[in-house]
């Protein structure tokens, strides 16, 4: 017999804000809004449909790790993913302190 690995998967769908660049939610249901949080809802603005996913343990995904995500949509029903915090490169404040234009 074997294994069925369709078991294992964890159905998302995914919604970027209009507010925030690279702002996702992700939800475990279709549509399933009234598991976010009113104020969450409220500042990530419009939920503009990105993709369907089929998570498993061993999907890959480029800013979250897995079993995170995999988590919260069990237990809350959501996951937000936060857009990556920009480090300023050291060459960007010489030239801002040069006086140059």
């Amino acid at each position: 017999m074997t294994e069925n690995k369709t078991d294992d998967l964890v159905s998302c769908w995914i919604y970027k804000s209009s507010r925030k660049e690279e702002m996702y939610l992700y939800l475990a249901r279709e549509e399933g809004f009234e598991l976010v949080p009113e104020e969450l809802r409220q500042s990530f603005g419009e939920m503009l449909f990105v993709m369907r996913l089929e998570l498993a343990q061993e999907s890959k995904l480029a800013r979250a790790d897995i079993l995170t995500v995999i988590k919260a949509l069990k237990t809350d029903g959501f996951y937000l993913q936060m857009p990556p915090t920009i480090t300023p490169h050291p060459i960007w404040a010489i030239n801002e302190g040069s006086g140059a234009d």
